[in-house]
């Protein structure tokens, strides 16, 4: 099946394809989906509860990075949460800047912009 077609037989409307996340450590490897909703003026916590509500689920650092490289015009200029807390300080989160592609963590208190995604194991 070409690519074309797999998009078109797997994708909702609105939904982006985003790429393929190679799994590592034995994990199985995924199409990463890109869905439409996003959330403003949201904190970690908040991110988090949204879509734990059934709209999919946060990205994690890797997942970001991709999203970034490939579809970079479908995100706003800031700061967006990933899935993952900082290992070393439970109160900070990581998250990519979509400015310039950046990786860090700040507090998990402050107001950046979520989205979410969807994965189809390969």
């Amino acid at each position: 099946m070409s690519k074309t077609r797999w998009i078109k037989d797997n994708l909702k409307p609105g939904e982006e394809y985003a790429g393929i996340i190679l799994g590592k450590n034995g994990e199985q490897d995924y199409h990463l989906i890109l869905l439409p909703e996003e959330i403003e003026r949201s904190g970690w916590d908040k991110a988090m509860a949204w879509v734990k509500a059934g709209i999919g689920q946060l990205p994690t650092l890797r997942e970001l990075a991709l999203l970034f490289a490939n579809l970079r015009e479908k995100f706003k200029s800031g700061w967006y949460w990933s899935s993952e807390q900082h290992a070393a300080d439970s109160g900070s989160a990581w998250g990519q800047n979509f400015d310039y592609g950046g990786q860090g963590y700040t507090r998990k208190s402050y107001e950046g912009r979520a989205r979410a995604v969807r994965r189809l194991p390969i």
